[in-house]
């Protein structure tokens, strides 16, 4: 449904001459600092882990982080690169509580998404849709948001979530971590379409497409960034084609690493938890 909205509200063939511009620089770097963002993030699966007595070597999450990447390919919002980790771990480690590998996996998707958001709110100061806002209260609660984003999330650790406080720093510093890479490649990626002005603002968008790609609706988010760009046109200095050309170009990119796993070979060696 949202591809088929995509298509309805885009020029098809303007979209596809912006590929005809690419550069094959910037779109190998941007190909680099994606796959970096995602080391990053598979260390910081184990950190959850961990917290729950599971030891993965660095190898191991690697692997098990492009195998997940590869069944997100087929199933929406990230749940089957999810439940294949869930699957792997208690296959892997029988001793080890469903309840808490399923709690670790989620605490490792929601981590990312938290540090998303956190950038959203960061960006925006410095966007057009900051321009557009004519209410005080947005700038008011601007530095507040960013001042009490962390330590508010600390206080839901120490209240709710005290086994894996000890996860917090590490975990929430890789998070940032990540989604920085992945704003580096999204902006080699801009640059290898030739797309040289409102970089922030197309940033924006890329990180609130990248909140709502999470929500499981379309598979791999596919139309979905789509449409917050297509949306995001009607407030931001930005063209449409051009727009809806670097989120496929995001979307090709994460597609053609997460085949990478298909080729990966998880080691189901029965471990103990410790």
């Amino acid at each position: 449904m949202a591809v088929y909205l995509v298509l309805r509200k885009i020029d098809l063939n303007e979209t596809l001459k912006v590929f005809t511009r690419l550069h094959p620089g910037w779109l190998l770097l941007g190909c680099i600092f994606f796959n970096l963002s995602k080391l990053i993030s598979a260390f910081r699966l184990q950190h959850f882990l961990r917290s729950i007595g599971i030891f993965l070597t660095n190898k191991t999450s690697i692997k098990l982080c492009y195998v997940g990447m590869f069944y997100n390919l087929f199933l929406p919002g990230g749940i089957g690169g999810d439940g294949y980790k869930v699957y792997y771990l208690k296959k892997t480690h029988e001793d080890g509580s469903l309840k808490n590998i399923f709690l670790a996996a989620l605490l490792d998707r929601i981590n990312g998404v938290l540090a998303l958001l956190f950038f959203a709110i960061l960006f925006f100061k410095f966007t057009s849709l900051n321009d557009l806002m004519k209410d005080q209260w947005m700038n008011v609660m601007y530095v507040p948001a960013l001042l009490l984003f962390y330590p508010v999330l600390f206080l839901i650790y120490k209240l709710i979530l005290k086994r894996f406080l000890s996860t917090f720093f590490a975990t929430n510093a890789m998070s940032l971590g990540v989604q920085l890479f992945q704003l580096v490649c999204s902006y080699f990626l801009l640059l290898s379409l030739g797309i040289t002005t409102h970089h922030i603002d197309y940033l924006e968008l890329f990180l609130i497409s990248s909140v709502v790609a999470v929500l499981p609706i379309t598979i791999g988010g596919i139309g979905v960034r789509e449409l917050v760009f297509i949306y995001g046109f009607n407030f931001l200095p930005i063209e449409k084609n051009p727009a809806v050309a670097f989120s496929l170009l995001f979307f090709i990119v994460t597609a053609i690493s997460s085949l990478l796993g298909s080729f990966v070979r998880m080691d189901e060696v029965k471990n103990k938890t410790r």
